[in-house]
């Protein structure tokens, strides 16, 4: 296994360290500044998860930097991805910091999209890869988590909902780039 692969295998084994600081309660008192409040797990998990997120890019640039590119990291790399934003999105719905509905959107955008690539794989179509709306989508999902994670922080001392904002934004940006994704792809679905 490449370097490439190993840091992608590194990102899914780090999902369930992740879940481990949001969801078990370490009686730990909270950070409070005025009328904010953060618990310590969720500072390790956020603190995780940018670098779990930021390995997203490192292992790609380094594919196509070292000429690494298999098809086990251009499997491995969006379940990957899927993985970490989906466990982190239910995680939020869990801890009561995001509707469902936008949970669910993402997610079965996520799975749609990646039913549609292993049809592709399975009938050798040329690999799908990710649009600069595929691109923007995991930028914004990211950022909307970690506004979510960090309890809008700064933004709830000039009462501005940016965590909301960021995940209706990300809720849209998703769908969006998925029906992208299925009208750039549709000659894959009238495969026979």
């Amino acid at each position: 296994m490449n370097l490439a692969n190993r840091i992608t295998v590194a990102r899914i084994f780090l999902v369930p360290v992740i879940l481990f600081f949001l969801l078990v309660n370490l009686n730990l008192p909270p950070i409070r500044i005025e009328s904010f409040s953060i618990t310590y797990n969720q500072i390790i998990a956020v603190l995780i998860f940018i670098v779990a997120a930021s390995t997203d890019s490192l292992d790609g640039y380094i594919a196509r930097k070292r000429k690494m590119v298999t098809s086990l990291g251009m499997l491995l790399d969006p379940l990957a991805d899927k993985l970490l934003i989906s466990a982190v999105l239910i995680s939020l719905v869990e801890m009561q910091k995001l509707d469902a509905w936008i949970a669910i959107v993402i997610i079965s955008r996520e799975f749609a999209v990646t039913g549609l690539r292993m049809v592709g794989l399975q009938q050798n179509y040329p690999i799908i890869s990710a649009s600069a709306w595929g691109k923007w989508k995991t930028g914004v999902q990211i950022t909307a988590i970690i506004a979510l994670l960090i309890n809008n922080f700064p933004f709830t001392f000039v009462h501005v909902p940016f965590d909301l904002i960021a995940s209706w934004v990300a809720a849209i940006i998703t769908v969006y780039s998925g029906i992208d994704y299925f009208l750039k792809n549709k000659t894959l679905l009238e495969l026979k």
